[in-house]
């Protein structure tokens, strides 16, 4: 397999959790995860096990209506059975009843475990400016 033809499954891998998500698929979303699975993001860092990635699917205070992930992703294949993905996403959802658009880049780590990549990690920051000045306090 060409390095070419694995970025482009792990791209493919991306959209599809992306799409899981958004089709509140959480039984495709936990089988492209690898466990405990290392999250960031606004809310801060966490571990998640599966029981509780689960629960977090199930319970999500939102609803993703669209997303797009844009032109110029980039993939490192670090070794044969890592690789990371970056890249920046439109999205648009429901929080509580409201809509929220928001621009974000995102990375994934992915492992490759008994021939199949699963996400062992997975950030999001929110685009804009790096010291927070466009934010209110």
């Amino acid at each position: 397999m060409t390095t070419q033809t694995v970025e482009a499954e792990l791209l493919e891998l991306e959209k599809r959790f992306w799409q899981a998500l958004k089709d509140k698929d959480a039984n495709t979303a936990m089988s492209l995860t690898d466990y405990p699975c290392i999250v960031t993001g606004a809310q801060g860092v966490g571990s998640i096990d599966q029981k509780t990635f689960a629960t977090m699917l199930k319970a999500a205070p939102y609803t993703l209506n669209r997303f797009q992930i844009k032109e110029g992703a980039e993939v490192r294949l670090v070794r044969d059975d890592v690789a990371i993905v970056a890249y920046k996403v439109h999205e648009e959802l429901t929080v509580d009843g409201k809509p929220v658009t928001l621009d974000a880049a995102d990375s994934s780590t992915w492992v490759r475990r008994d021939g199949r990549w699963l996400c062992a990690s997975h950030t999001e920051a929110i685009l804009g400016d790096p010291y927070g000045r466009d934010r209110r306090g």
